[in-house]
């Protein structure tokens, strides 16, 4: 039976508008259009009775959707439209190519993701200040006026170190290929049930990334945070010390905030390319091992 599609468009990439009439009836050739909804709209809770759901844009725009989706439990394609297209394994081509298989005789393969989740619990507040879920990463950044931030670490209730730095970064597998590997963290593999500690600039050189299962209970809790200088001096919290979900979302943090990093219960499902390959695409894309050039 062929999949009721429901299409997540980026409008904001004109590379997507103009390419959005023939995805269209790409879909309506091999299976069924259950709804387009624009990607920049509000949360979504109605999955339009669709089977599966297809994203066009990039990745950041891929990752925004995800977020969106994760509690429809469908699986989700994505249809690169951006620059790099690691996380979106389809592109126009490939879709093409391969429509009649996947959507057609519904002949899709897919892989989970882990997703990780993050409340902040401030003072004596019963509820957290904020709440929400990670397909790459959180991380904790130290923000005007810049001076180093200090972060206790602890583990399953233990007290683990405290770090001095810039901050510090919690990814997933499929987050550890993006800022986490480029403050030094280690590539995790995706079927990797584990999350990746990255410091940033810790302001020692015993402090070293590490790897734990994703059964930890891990919290982090603020000693010591920026305030946040504006621009005339004065002091403006949304540029200090900042908690940041996927690089896209920013949630001012004070001093003895307390952070809860958690396995989130349910995993996203993702659409693969059967053509396509993670260790390749690792090596093409984000020249991993590549030798000097002569």
């Amino acid at each position: 039976m062929s999949p009721r599609v429901l299409l997540m468009v980026n409008r904001d990439k004109p590379r997507v508008r103009a390419a959005l009439d023939e995805v269209r009836s790409i879909i309506a050739q091999h299976g069924e259009l259950a709804a387009e909804l624009d990607a920049n709209d509000g949360p979504l809770d109605d999955a339009h009775r669709a089977d599966l759901i297809m994203v066009l844009g990039g990745d950041g725009t891929f990752l925004a959707q995800v977020r969106r989706c994760a509690d429809l439990g469908l699986p989700m394609m994505g249809v690169n439209f951006g620059n790099l297209g690691f996380l979106a394994e389809f592109d126009l081509d490939s879709l093409r190519a391969q429509a009649k298989s996947l959507l057609g005789k519904g002949e899709i393969t897919t892989t989970d993701r882990l997703l990780i989740a993050c409340e902040v619990l401030r003072g004596k507040r019963k509820n957290p200040v904020f709440a929400g879920l990670a397909l790459n990463d959180w991380v904790i950044t130290a923000g005007a006026p810049f001076r180093l931030i200090e972060i206790q670490l602890v583990f399953d209730g233990t007290d683990g170190p405290l770090l001095r730095g810039d901050g510090l970064i919690v990814s997933s597998p499929t987050g550890s290929t993006g800022y986490s590997v480029s403050a030094g963290g280690p590539i995790v593999a995706p079927g990797v049930e584990a999350m990746a500690i990255t410091p940033i600039a810790a302001h020692s050189l015993g402090f070293r990334p590490l790897v734990v299962p994703t059964s930890t209970r891990l919290e982090l809790i603020l000693e010591r945070a920026n305030a946040g200088i504006g621009p005339g001096g004065s002091l403006d919290a949304s540029v200090g010390t900042t908690l940041v979900q996927d690089g896209q979302v920013l949630v001012p943090l004070e001093h003895g905030d307390r952070l809860r990093i958690t396995r989130h219960p349910k995993a996203v499902r993702l659409v693969r390319n059967p053509e396509g390959s993670y260790w390749r695409t690792l090596m093409r894309k984000m020249h991993w091992a590549t030798p000097p050039s002569p």
